[in-house]
Formats: structure tokens, sequence, C-alpha cells
């Protein structure tokens, strides 16, 4: 069995499953995963393991993104195995093991027909199978009499588009709730943004959800993207994040605002050249950009670990589309420790729309401002062990608003006071709503107390007020006088150097947290990664 990229034990029970269903007369099966389980791991294991039997295998996807990802997850896992993709000009079928090959090409008979032997079929994001392209496919190599099938997807309604005609039976499935439970996933939150001017019931239905034009016009007309732009400057300014719109029009307006506002934003979609939409999402991942604006490309195959703000800006009534766009949010990452939803939210009485709650299988009511895994255990509080302890982040985070001093928070999420030139941070304990307290500067980097007990919350933040008071009183408290003031200049030469711009009427106070974000990102994050 390969070493690389090892299976969870979730994983291997997916693959057990898939083969119970097989051995039980079963041809084309399914296997439900929230995004971020690592559904491309578990298949790229399943293949490994077919070609050890002795059996060729065929991964379908539908875009270039999932064909990359699934040709290097499968190498990580099996570098012994020969991977060839079949995609336009590339026709890398004949010698190899596992073939990857895009929906598109396979749609051509000369070029399904130059590939034989095939032994299983793996369909990625398996959703999109009911369309008559992947049903010719499929038929074509034999899914629907001899070979074996397995479909992998985050979201899927069987009863809708056909779906249960290609899909006989779903063997494995596992809610997100056990996910963040397992610290698979971080615990989510959700925050309505009301725009007043948004008359939902004007746009009409199509295909079972609001039509793409009509809904960017819709969000154009009201102003959507100032009440946008100054949530997220409000919420959400120091976290990275993927704004996702109906159109191109509404994703370039969407960036424009935001980068008004001092948020470094770009708009990417599906029609942007190749060359100029890669430097974009590099940037993204070198940290140059802090948020995307898309229209619609960024909900599969898009895998940016450290975003931790969603904008749904592209109001939904499919509870599918609404967890794919979530989705790309909730992959754990060093110094992060959990998610934020900033729901565009308009007037609406005829349609239904998608909300947090759909994110999980149990019927459970999301009140605004509280996240999921607190809301499951209001209802609930025996569900899942381990979820109590995700939620106490939620359930704790009015104290850090109501303290009189100065709490902010890293790009990671990690809580810090900033007095002067050292950083007091706050550390999770062994036990579950535990905390240690952390002191940072640049010259000596993190350094613990001695002795260095655990606390909870409340008395780690009272300890933490403590020091930083002892070190710096005037610049640690919330209303300090100064923080009124215009800001110097100083801060405003600091703020050119680094490119960063001065939101209209920021006071001194204002532009001194976005230094302390900025530095104590570069501090902390740094030293959780490399812990």
């Amino acid at each position: 069995m390969p070493e690389a990229l090892p299976l969870r034990d979730y994983q291997r029970a997916a693959i057990s499953a898939l083969h119970d269903g097989w051995r039980a007369g079963g041809q084309r099966l399914a296997v439900l995963l929230p995004t971020g389980a690592g559904k491309t791991v578990v298949f790229s294991h399943l293949a490994a393991e077919q070609h050890d039997a002795g059996v060729r295998t065929l991964v379908i996807a539908h875009r270039e993104e999932l064909i990359k990802q699934a040709a290097a997850k499968i190498r990580a896992v099996a570098p012994h195995l020969n991977v060839g993709i079949v995609k336009a000009e590339l026709d890398e079928h004949q010698d190899a093991d596992v073939i990857i090959a895009s929906i598109q090409t396979l749609a051509v008979r000369k070029r399904r027909e130059a590939i034989t032997g095939v032994g299983l079929v793996i369909v990625d994001e398996a959703h999109h199978a009911a369309a008559p392209t992947y049903m010719e496919v499929l038929q074509h190599f034999g899914c629907f009499d001899r070979t074996p099938a397995a479909g992998f997807t985050a979201t899927m309604r069987r009863e809708d588009g056909g779906l249960a005609e290609v899909w006989e039976r779903i063997v494995y499935t596992r809610d997100i709730l056990e996910m963040i439970a397992d610290r698979h996933l971080v615990n989510v939150r959700g925050k309505a943004v009301r725009v007043a001017d948004l008359d939902l019931d004007s746009v009409k239905s199509r295909a079972g959800d609001l039509q793409d034009g009509q809904l960017g016009q819709a969000l154009d007309d009201s102003g959507a993207a100032k009440v946008v732009a100054d949530a997220y400057a409000k919420f959400a300014a120091d976290r990275p994040g993927v704004v996702f719109t109906p159109t191109v029009d509404t994703a370039q307006s969407m960036a424009d605002v935001l980068n008004s506002r001092g948020i470094r934003t770009a708009a990417v979609w599906g029609d942007m050249p190749r060359e100029e939409r890669g430097a974009t999402l590099k940037a993204y991942a070198d940290g140059d950009i802090q948020v995307l604006s898309n229209c619609m490309v960024l909900t599969e195959g898009f895998d940016a670990p450290w975003a931790s703000c969603a904008v749904i800006a592209r109001p939904t009534k499919s509870a599918s589309l609404y967890v794919q766009m979530v989705g790309r949010v909730l992959r754990p990452w060093p110094g992060k420790r959990d998610a934020l939803v900033l729901d565009v939210m308009g007037a609406s009485t005829r349609h239904k729309l998608a909300t947090l709650a759909d994110l999980t299988e149990r019927e459970v009511a999301v009140d605004d401002d509280e996240s999921l895994a607190a809301a499951v255990l209001d209802d609930d509080p025996d569900a899942y062990p381990g979820l109590r302890a995700v939620a106490v982040d939620w359930q704790d985070i009015s104290l850090f608003d109501e303290s009189p001093v100065r709490w902010l928070r890293t790009r990671g999420g990690t809580w810090f006071i900033p007095a002067g030139d050292i950083l007091y941070f706050l550390l999770p304990g062994e036990e579950p709503g535990s905390y240690r307290i952390r002191r940072s500067t640049a010259a000596d980097g993190v350094r613990a107390p001695s002795p260095d007990p655990e606390y909870p919350l409340e008395f780690a933040m009272q300890w933490a007020e403590l020091y930083a008071q002892r070190s710096a009183h005037h610049l640690a408290r919330r209303g300090a006088g100064w923080r009124q003031r215009s800001p110097s200049p100083k801060q405003l030469a600091w703020c050119r150097y680094r490119r960063v711009r001065v939101p209209e009427g920021a006071t001194a106070g204002d532009v001194s947290d976005i230094r302390a974000v900025h530095d104590a990102s570069l501090l902390i994050d740094s030293w959780a990664r490399a812990a």
C-alpha cells in the first residue's frame, strides 16, 4: 500500500464501501464527501489499489484544474504508476496505468475509442454526470453493464437533474459536522449582509435557480458592492477571502469597490486569458492579493486552504451550489481557527434561498452570527463528540469585543494584544476550551512564561491583558485618547511603503490596528506554521 498521503479512517471506509457495493452487484456507486475531506486522495488510492490488482483506471473530470489536481495526487500516492492525461492536444493513454481525461475530449468518439482496456471508471465532481455527454461516455466504457464506476462529489441530490438514473446508490457519506468535530474542517459562522434595495422577487428562476443575468443586474442596481465592501472591512478586514458573484460584470464591480476600501482584490472569470488568471491566482497564493472576486469559476477544483472568508454575493436556491461555495474556505490551515461566511441578503418572499443550515443533513436553525457547530449544540448538546470544543470559539467571541483592552486577530485567526513592540497572544491548550499565553517580539520570537499553565478563556484573557497593560498601558487600551487623532506622518509613510491603502476617515487608532495585524500575522502565523 502506498505510504504517501496515507488514508484517514473515513477515507479507507469509503473505499471499503465501494468494494462491498460492487461485490453486492452494484455497478455505478457514489461517494459523498464534504469539500476538504480529500476525495481526490481517496480515489487516488483506489486507482493505485486497482492497478495492483491488474485493473486499468480511467478518471473523468470536466475542468483543467481538476485534471491537474488528480494527476498530482495520484503521482504522490503511487509514484510508480504511469499517469497519462487525455485533453485537447494531450493524448497520453498508450502506456498509462491511470488515464485522466476531460469529458469534453471524451465526447469526441475517435478520442474515446482510442482508449482501451479500462476496468474502472472514476468520475470526479459526479453531480455533473446526468448530462448527456457523461451518459454517452459512461455507456461507451461499459458502465451500464460490465465496468464498475465510482462517482465522487461533495454535493449531490439524487432526486435532482436525473442523477438517480446515473448513480444507483450513495454507498458512503460523511456529514460536514463530523468533519468539523474531528478537526478535519474548521468551524464556520454565517453573517447576513442585508442590501436594502436588493429585490430578489424581481429575479426570475431558470433550471431551479435564480437567473444569473437578472441576478447580476439586481445586485449592481441595488449598490450591493458597496454594502459588501463595508461588511468585509468591518467583519473580515484581516481575512483572505473569496467573493462569489453571478456575472463577470458583478465580479469586476465587487473587486473595484473592495479595492477602493483598501482591500486588495482581483477578479477572475471563466474566459479570462489562462496566463492572466494563473498570475492572479499566484498573487493570491503569495499574499499580494487578499480577496478574489469570481464569476463562478472557483466553486470546484480551487484549493486555497488559507482562505477564511466566503462572500456569497450570488444568492442561490441550490443547496448543492451553496455547499460548493462555502466549502472553499473550510479547509484547515496553520493558525486558521474558523471560517466566516458573509451571506448577501435582499427582500425575498417567493424564493427559498440556501443558508448555512444546508451544509449539514441535520435539521437545524442557524441564527445570524452563530456558528454551525454552536447551532447544532443548541439543538442537541450531545451531537458529535468533539463538536463542543470547536464551537467554544464563537460562544466566547463577545468577550474579545467587549473587553476594554485592544484585542485584534491575525490573518490566521489568532487573538492578540499589541503592546508596543511586544505582542501577547492566546494559544489553544490541550484541554478543550483552555488556552496558554504567549509573548512575541521581532527580536526574541515567541516565548512561553514559566510556569506555563492552561486557563479557561476568560482567565487567559485577564492575565494577557494584565501583562499587556504593564508593558504599554496607553497602547493596549481600546479607549485611549490617541486613537481618535489623525494618522501621524510616520504611520502614513509606513502605509505608503507597504502599499496599504488608508481608508477614508481612518484615525490613528485604525491605522495602528492595520499595522498591528500585519506585523502580528507575520510573527505569530509564521511561528504557528513552523510549530
